[in-house]
Parts: C-alpha cells; sequence; structure tokens
C-alpha cells in the first residue's frame, strides 16, 4: 500500500534505550488461541499478542525520569515522603486541596460512590463508563445519560461529542429535584463515545448551573491532558493558552475527580481521589484505610508513588501530547481512506471500528464487536476489544441485554510503546479483514459472569 506522505505522523520526541521482544504467532496458532480464549481478546495471553491495543491502561512507557523515581521509593508504611511528593504533584496541577491515594481509578470510583451516593439517588453523565456505573449502582444510584445526542452518531463530525446537553440535566433536576442527584459525572475525552472530548464553554455552562442548583460536578480526570489539548486545537481562544492552564480551568470548574493515573500520567498501576470538601475528605480517607490501604499510600508501593508524581508533570509536556494524539490521527487517517467505518471525529486515546456498518450481516444480539475483535486478531496477532452490547450488559430491571447505539471495536493507542510502522501493519490488518468481512460470523455467549461480562465472558461461533 502506497503511503501518503500528508499524513506520516510526527517524530517520536524520544530516544528508544530499552525494547522488549514480540513475536508472530502463525494463523494456525491464533486461531487455537481464540478458541481456548473464548473468542473474549481480554482472555488471550499477552505473549500470544502481536499488537496489543487492548488498552491504553497501565500499558504505556515510563521515562528514564519516571523509573529514576522508582529506586527512591520510601516503603515505610505510614507517611512516606514519596506520598508527600504525590500531594505536591496533584496540587500544583490540579489545585484540589486534598488527595486519597487508590491502586487505580476504580478504586477511587468506589470510595466516591459509596462517600457521595445514597440510597435512591440519581448520577447523570456524560456516557456510562462500565466500571463507573456499576460503582455507582452498588452504592444505590441510577445513572442517567445526559449526553449530547451527536455523541451517539459515530458520523457525526460535531467536534465536542463529549458535552453534556444542559437542558438533558435540567429535565432530570426538574423531574427528581435537585436533592436527589448525587452529583453531575463529566468524563474527558468520553471513551464509550470514541474518546471524544468536552469543551470549556460546555463544562462552564454546567458548572453555573451546578453552583446554582447546590451539586457537586465529579470528573473522571483520567484522560484530561488528552482532553485539554484536543480544547487547545479545536476550541477558537484556547489556541494560545498552554495545556496546564487549560487542565487547572478544567479542574477549578469541578469539586473534586477519580483518576486512574495509568493513563495520561504514564504509570503502570496507581490513582486516586481529589477534592476541595474536607468532609468527604474524612470519609475517604476511612473508606481506603478498610478496602485499599492506609490513606498515605492506598494500595500502591512508594516507588510507584514516586513514578506517579513524576509523571503528573512530565505528560503535560506538549511535544509529547501532540505526538500522542498524531499516532492516533495517522492510524485513523489511513483507515478513513480505505473507506473503514470508524467513529469520527478522530478522537484521542483509540480508534474505534464502528462494527454496526462493518459487519451489517450481524445483528448486535449475535454480537458484532466482540466477532469483529477475534476476527482481528485470528487475521494478525493484533489485540482490540469490544464496546458495545456485551460491554454495556444487561439491564438490572429487566434482565436483558441493554443495546447501546454505538457497537464499537476499541483499538487503543499505548503511549510510547509502538511506532509507525506498527501501525502500517495495524491499517493493512484492518483493510484486509475489511474485504472479506461477509465471512465474519456471529457468536454466541456461552459463559457470562454476574457483572462487568466483557472481561471474562466466553463465547462460540454460531
Amino acid at each position: 500500500m502506497s503511503r501518503d506522505r500528508k499524513n506520516r505522523p510526527l517524530p517520536e520526541p524520544y530516544r528508544i534505550k530499552v525494547v522488549e521482544p514480540i513475536k508472530m504467532l502463525t494463523r494456525a496458532e491464533r486461531e487455537r488461541c481464540i478458541v481456548e480464549a473464548g473468542f473474549n481478546t481480554f482472555l488471550l495471553r499477552s505473549e500470544d499478542v502481536y499488537i496489543d491495543l487492548l488498552t491504553d491502561s497501565g500499558t504505556n512507557a515510563m521515562s528514564d525520569h519516571m523509573w529514576a523515581g522508582m529506586m527512591m521509593g520510601d516503603e515505610a508504611y505510614a507517611g512516606s515522603r514519596n506520598f508527600e511528593h504525590l500531594v505536591t504533584a496533584m496540587q500544583s496541577v490540579y489545585g484540589y486541596r486534598y488527595l486519597v491515594p487508590t491502586h487505580q481509578g476504580r478504586g477511587a470510583e468506589h470510595i466516591m460512590s459509596q462517600c457521595l451516593i445514597k440510597q435512591g439517588q440519581y448520577v447523570p453523565g456524560n456516557m456510562y463508563f462500565t466500571t463507573t456505573r456499576l460503582h455507582q449502582e452498588k452504592a444505590g444510584a441510577t445513572f442517567v445519560d445526559v449526553i449530547v445526542d451527536e455523541a451517539h452518531d459515530p458520523q457525526s463530525q460535531f467536534q465536542f461529542k463529549g458535552n453534556v446537553d444542559l437542558e438533558k440535566v435540567k429535565q432530570l433536576v426538574a423531574k427528581v429535584g435537585a436533592d436527589k442527584v448525587a452529583y453531575i459525572s463529566i468524563a474527558g475525552t468520553v471513551n464509550m463515545a470514541g474518546g471524544q472530548p468536552f469543551s470549556l464553554a460546555n463544562l462552564r455552562e454546567v458548572r453555573k448551573y451546578s453552583l446554582e442548583k447546590g451539586i457537586r460536578i465529579m470528573l473522571d480526570a483520567t484522560r484530561v491532558y488528552e482532553n485539554a489539548m484536543m480544547i487547545k486545537m479545536r476550541e477558537p481562544g484556547n489556541e494560545n493558552r498552554s495545556v496546564a492552564e487549560i487542565v487547572r480551568e478544567i479542574a477549578d470548574l469541578s469539586d473534586g475527580c477519580t483518576i486512574s493515573s495509568k493513563k495520561d500520567h504514564l504509570v503502570n498501576i496507581g490513582g486516586f481521589l481529589a477534592m476541595n470538601d474536607e468532609e468527604f475528605f474524612t470519609a475517604a480517607k476511612g473508606m481506603v484505610v478498610q478496602y485499599e490501604g492506609l490513606h498515605t499510600y492506598g494500595g500502591m508501593a512508594g516507588y510507584s508513588m514516586e513514578a506517579l508524581a513524576r509523571g503528573i508533570i512530565e505528560a503535560l509536556s506538549e511535544d509529547y501530547l501532540r505526538h500522542r494524539l498524531d499516532q492516533v490521527r495517522y492510524l485513523g487517517t489511513q483507515l478513513l481512506e480505505a473507506g473503514i467505518p470508524i467513529v469520527e471525529p478522530i478522537g484521542t486515546h483509540a480508534i474505534f471500528l464502528d462494527a454496526r456498518r462493518f459487519l451489517p450481516h450481524l445483528d448486535q444480539e449475535q454480537f458484532p464487536a466482540q466477532a469483529l475483535a477475534a476476527a482481528l486478531y485470528v487475521e494478525s496477532g493484533v489485540r482490540a476489544m469490544e464496546r458495545g452490547v456485551v460491554s454495556a450488559g444487561r439491564d438490572s430491571l429487566t434482565g436483558q441485554n441493554r443495546h447501546p447505539k454505538l457497537e464499537l471495536v476499541r483499538l487503543t493507542i499505548p503511549r510510547r510503546v509502538y511506532t509507525q510502522s506498527h501501525f502500517d501493519v495495524v491499517a493493512d490488518a484492518v483493510i484486509d479483514l475489511y474485504e472479506r468481512r461477509d465471512t465474519i460470523g456471529g457468536l454466541k455467549m456461552v459463559f457470562e459472569p454476574g457483572e462487568l461480562r466483557f472481561f471474562q465472558g466466553r463465547f462460540e461461533p454460531l
């Protein structure tokens, strides 16, 4: 395939000094592996994967500076100096008063949900995320999707599909009352919508309303750096601002956040819950001691907190962020030019194949995104993941499959891990598979765990 010089990504703003060998299995071996994994890419062994685009969570490459910090771990059970470094770094970037460390983002989601949600309340948010909604429901809340309608249309060219539709929030409040709304949940670069950002103008509007009604705004700030870079690139009036300034304003327009630092902050493990409310902080510290670890390590080793403290600062580099988003654009542009149906506009952390249009001959009950992810692995050794009816789970009242409008396969780009050549291989594999898409059959689920079934569910061909 000829390559468009104009589409070449920016050169990597780093040098490579350590490598990890990878290998390609034969097609027969990959066919055996996917059967053993129950046609679930989560159940494949890492060593059987050639290019791993399952997730960008904890799969990133740390820098020499971050690795050096891991040699300076203070592993005291209480009062580690690395915790103090972490607090200082968080406050300097986000400005929140308090920090509660957790082993990763879902630990922070659990604590926040238990502290802020009362039985029977509602949580409006800009589209659900799997673990976030589960923790909200376990705490007794009902999640209400208040994202703009464009987010559910993979072909819409709207630039800020992560925006909240404020009228939907107002309708909910008018129906149930402000006291029945635990908080407004706003995620940066909405994952389930295709890595789509919200705008600053939208967040300012939501903040004004939330203050009028006395309702908290809690961010899922896991990919807020990338959202801020999108704001700088797309939203008029922000092109001359630094990403650091935009991140700080986003945080200032909220009451706190949960973060999986395994994304923006480049570390392999870690996260935190941050807030300004002292009463919330006190309750959260009590929870973290029960479920994660002491309030000065929260499930992380001292050396992990030191790497995280350094990653918080390092990942604000705009050279790095431009290259990060440019790698995603490079892969997405190749697929668009070949006529592959993907979510548009191209988002931040992944390319999302639109399985509905890729496999129009499969009904959603035949799990087309799951089937497509499995077929891509067999075709190329590339591991992607399903983001459709399997991830959406079952309705808690009816027990029936939820049917999201978006039936997607996520090709997730780990940070500072793969090069242009790897993405050429991925693009060629997807294009070749698209040419033979009629040969891909549906699946049936033969094992379904009670919750978060996309992690452990098993399938067989129909």
